[in-house]
């Protein structure tokens, strides 16, 4: 039996629009002007540069809600009411060109020295010693087996085993042992060493031998668990020293170099962080402003304009020129839901840092960070009326040039806890002020995580002995033994 009924139902569903613009917000801005170029090279009805009397009102704002699904849907040409895409914009192009180009306009290249990199200065190395055909083979199958950090990290045994089966080279433990022992003598001191005690070592060795220098190699090769441990009290019995000789021993050991290979980075990346935002304090008052190369100048294309222009002056319209029309149609909407997404994702960067800005503006004009105030997304998606997963990806990747730094600004954020007084105070608050107690200890009495506990709360912050070790952990603070000097 058949049956009739009506059902509604509610739901959202994401406009492309909406999608591109999420995905916009969240790029910083090197990640932006990549996908700034993309979409130029992908749509050509896309241009930069500024374009005088450009009314985006041309293009026809209160008919796009219907092409929402252009990608997938063919529009007749004669549907298509060409003077919505048509601009108003007469100026010749020569009017919005400048002449006054120079010699001193051109661009020049500053060249680059290509540097050396790490196991091509060992392999260079091993040219000044005299070794033969089968023992350079082994010392250049070593070197390539030395990581990034300087390390040999795997046994003689498996080394020997690795050259026979892919190098076909044939050689035994004690050779091998031997050609290590010239990588030994290559620079930096320390390189090919297959632990960390053998790269002190090695790198003691290197050094002028003098009385401090020696009970430091001493140290290393018979009391390494202890020194690593800060047992200082067993160092002094076991060697029957005075505390300034084992001073001196330590600040020999200090000063080497724990991986050696880190001296060459030729062939590291370096991450370059541009601010998205900048924060200047002029007379008392911020001022925010937004970094240039966020706001890049677009416009629709006036050649795809006169394009349009040209099929409807035409009194016979093929079926190549429709097919034409369909394709300069969807790039000039594509071109302006992007324009229109970078506005909008330029309004929504500037509206949310300004929130953060005045949240915690006694920080931005002091730069304490004590003064920071608890923070949590909620609030600036309250104050800016957005959604909170908006803000959160505002917040995640960018950063703000201040006068103390340039800051990440998710790092702004942070839970509160409440003080003697019964005030919230920010967790950034309490981390710097257990940063500064234990700055001040004295390094030969380090301060445990109890009596920290203590101290803390004579200032007020009443916090548990295993919260300050959470803390003194996130910044990466060690334990007191380790933290011990003599």
């Amino acid at each position: 039996m058949l049956k009739q009924n009506l059902q509604l139902k509610l739901s959202q569903k994401l406009s492309p629009q909406q999608i591109q613009l999420m995905k916009l917000i969240q790029l910083p801005t090197q990640a932006f002007e990549q996908r700034l170029k993309e979409e130029m090279v992908e749509n050509p009805a896309l241009e930069s540069g500024r374009e005088e009397e450009y009314d985006a009102d041309d293009f026809g704002n209160d008919d796009y809600d219907e092409y929402d699904d252009y990608d997938n849907e063919r529009i007749d040409a004669d549907e298509i009411n060409i003077d919505e895409y048509l601009s108003d914009d007469e100026i010749p192009n020569y009017k919005l060109q400048a002449n006054n180009y120079s010699d001193d306009d051109e661009d020049r290249s500053m060249p680059f020295a290509a540097n050396v990199s790490f196991h091509q200065s060992l392999t260079d190395q091993l040219n000044t010693f005299i070794l033969s055909e089968n023992e350079r083979d082994i010392a250049e199958f070593l070197v390539g087996s030395i990581d990034d950090t300087g390390y040999i990290r795997r046994s003689i045994a498996d080394l020997v085993d690795d050259m026979a089966f892919t190098q076909g080279i044939y050689t035994d433990e004690q050779t091998v042992e031997n050609i290590l022992h010239v990588i030994h003598q290559l620079e930096p001191a320390g390189v090919g060493a297959r632990d960390l005690q053998e790269c002190l070592l090695l790198q003691l060795k290197h050094k002028t031998p003098t009385e401090a220098v020696e009970l430091a190699i001493n140290i290393i090769e018979n009391q390494f668990d202890a020194f690593t441990k800060k047992h200082y009290d067993k160092l002094l019995q076991k060697y029957d020293i005075k505390q300034e000789q084992l001073r001196k021993a330590i600040d020999e050991i200090e000063r080497l170099n724990p991986k050696p290979g880190g001296a060459y980075d030729s062939n590291k990346a370096v991450e370059h962080v541009v601010p998205d935002f900048s924060i200047r304090i002029t007379d008392g008052e911020l001022e925010l402003s937004l970094n240039g190369r966020n706001a890049p100048e677009l416009h629709v294309s006036k050649d795809y304009q006169e394009m349009l222009q040209s099929y409807k002056d035409s009194r016979e319209k093929s079926n190549a020129q429709k097919d034409a029309v369909q394709f300069i149609k969807q790039k000039l909407d594509s071109a302006k839901w992007f324009i229109d997404a970078i506005r909008q994702r330029q309004e929504t960067l500037f509206v949310t840092m300004n929130a953060i800005m005045h949240f915690q503006e006694e920080y931005f004009l002091t730069g304490d960070e004590t003064k920071l105030k608890p923070m949590i997304l909620k609030d600036i998606a309250d104050l800016v009326g957005l959604d909170i997963s908006t803000v959160s990806r505002v917040a995640n990747s960018k950063y703000v040039e201040t006068p103390y730094g340039t800051k990440l600004i998710k790092d702004f954020f942070s839970e509160a806890m409440k003080n003697d007084q019964g005030e919230d105070v920010s967790t950034i608050e309490i981390k710097k002020i257990l940063q500064n107690v234990i700055e001040d200890e004295d390094k030969r009495k380090p301060l445990p995580d109890d009596k920290l506990a203590e101290i803390l709360k004579d200032k007020g912050y009443p916090i548990a002995r295993r919260t300050i070790a959470k803390y003194r952990e996130q910044l990466d603070i060690p334990v007191a033994r380790m933290r011990k000097k003599i």
